[in-house]
C-alpha cells in the first residue's frame, strides 16, 4: 500500500473493494455474471477534508458504502473507487 501514488483531494477517499463472494452459505458458486458488486471496502487513502468539515475516516477502516457509489478505477492492476466521504454509510 505505501507504493500508491493516488491521493485523494478534499473530502474523497480511496476504498479497495472486499472481494466478491464466490459462493453461498449453503456451497452454491456463484457464476462471474450473477456476482454483486461489494458494497463493502477498505480505506486506503483520504484526503484533507475541507475547512468546515474535517474527515471521520481514517486509512485501514472498513467501511460500508452505497451500491451505486463512487467512481471505479484501475491502478497498476488493482481496483479501487474514490468517493466522497459523505457517500460512506458506516465505519464497521
Amino acid at each position: 500500500m505505501s507504493t500508491l501514488k493516488i491521493k485523494p483531494l478534499a473530502d474523497r477517499v480511496l476504498i479497495e473493494p472486499a472481494a466478491a463472494e464466490t459462493k453461498t452459505s449453503s456451497g452454491i458458486i456463484i457464476p462471474d455474471t450473477a456476482k454483486e458488486k461489494p458494497m463493502r471496502g477498505t480505506v486506503v487513502a483520504t484526503g484533507t477534508g475541507t475547512k468546515d468539515k474535517p474527515l471521520t475516516v481514517k486509512v485501514g477502516d472498513v467501511v460500508l458504502y452505497g451500491k451505486y457509489s463512487g467512481t471505479e478505477l484501475s491502478h497498476e492492476g488493482a481496483d479501487y473507487l474514490i468517493m466522497r466521504e459523505e457517500d460512506i454509510l458506516a465505519i464497521v
